[in-house]
């Protein structure tokens, strides 16, 4: 299996001026799509931390942003803002952001947050802090293939390896729509790419991502791209947002593939990858400040809407590879916010 070993990137340097915050915070005012875009990517360099933090550059976002501080990335729809991600700010910044971003009184839904940034939003704001899904977070220091749970990764890799497909990492576009729209068909929405919980393959701004390709001859089996977690100005984490796979190489390459890019990442000095989020992966103990009957509803949707997604088989993929579960939530000012949740359906283009 041929192995092209990339040096770990530097960030560059961080456009965009950040202001100290004492000299201005009672004079500065938020605004809708404020920021050019260097001065959107200082913010996200220096505290894009979250998983999706990097996905809130996909098309069709907006940003309700605060100069000096920060922003926060959404969508609206039918009457609804549902955010995305962690506010992109410093930890201490994050409750003045929220406050003014709140201020509108308009319909607002925050999705896919941190425990620390939901339990904000419930003890300052009032609002429900219910668990959305799970994020497994792997520890690659020490990776490797050992051990009875990873035997399905030794079997997967060893027939890639027995077959003779070469995987690399590269950065290019080549075969992807193609194979892409053969992947779609096999899926349960299969028409149209899931965004917004997911990012879109195609993206106008992509520097600091990741791209690792499996090939057997000529044939492209499949690939998974990676996107970067930064912290005060340097890449933490890589996270994988997009995969697709070709359904002729039955053993599935998927596992071939990302022992291969923790490899890569471990000679770099990436110390733990962030695999994403499982959607509605809950814990069974319900904590305070959650929606118990909207934790029900995610539990309900998990066992039997399988129809809609295939989360049970997103989590059974994602768990081969150990780690650690940290929860992932969303906040809402309903107790069973049945109307924001439809929106996000729509916007995630899973109907």
């Amino acid at each position: 299996m041929g192995t092209v070993v990339r040096m770990r990137p530097q960030a560059e340097p961080l456009p965009g001026k950040v202001v100290a915050m004492e000299s201005y915070r009672s004079k500065i005012r938020g605004q809708v799509d404020l920021f050019t875009l260097s001065e959107r990517l200082a913010f996200l360099r220096r505290h894009g931390n979250h998983c999706m933090s990097f996905s809130t550059l996909q098309r069709d976002m907006h940003y309700f942003d605060l100069p000096g501080v920060g922003f926060i990335a959404y969508r609206e729809k039918w009457g609804q803002r549902l955010t995305l991600s962690d506010p992109v700010c410093s930890p201490k910044d994050r409750e003045l952001l929220l406050r003014e971003l709140l201020k509108d009184g308009r319909n607002t839904t925050f999705v896919q947050l941190s425990q620390e940034v939901a339990g904000l939003l419930h003890r300052r704001f009032g609002m429900y802090a219910t668990q959305f899904g799970s994020e497994i977070i792997l520890d690659i220091e020490g990776w490797d293939l050992k051990g009875k749970k990873k035997q399905i990764l030794r079997t997967s890799v060893n027939h890639a390896r027995s077959e003779g497909i070469l995987i690399q990492e590269k950065h290019t576009d080549e075969g992807c729509r193609q194979l892409t729209n053969e992947w779609l068909k096999t899926r349960k929405v299969r028409d149209r790419e899931i965004c917004f919980l997911i990012r879109p393959m195609d993206m106008d701004y992509q520097e600091g991502t990741r791209r690792f390709f499996a090939h057997l001859g000529s044939e492209l089996l499949g690939f998974v791209f990676f996107d970067p977690i930064y912290q005060d100005g340097e890449v933490v984490s890589y996270v994988p947002n997009i995969s697709r796979f070709s359904t002729r190489f039955k053993p599935g390459i998927f596992y071939p593939l990302m022992n291969h890019a923790f490899e890569v990442f471990k000679a770099e000095g990436i110390k733990v990858i962030n695999l994403g989020l499982c959607p509605l992966v809950v814990d069974d103990r319900d904590l305070p400040g959650e929606s118990v009957l909207q934790k029900k509803m995610n539990r309900l949707l998990y066992a039997y809407g399988n129809w809609i997604f295939n989360f049970k088989g997103l989590y059974f993929t994602k768990s081969r590879f150990g780690g650690t579960v940290i929860k992932t939530f969303g906040a809402h000012r309903e107790m069973m916010p049945a109307f924001p949740f439809l929106v996000m359906f729509k916007l995630s283009n899973f109907m």
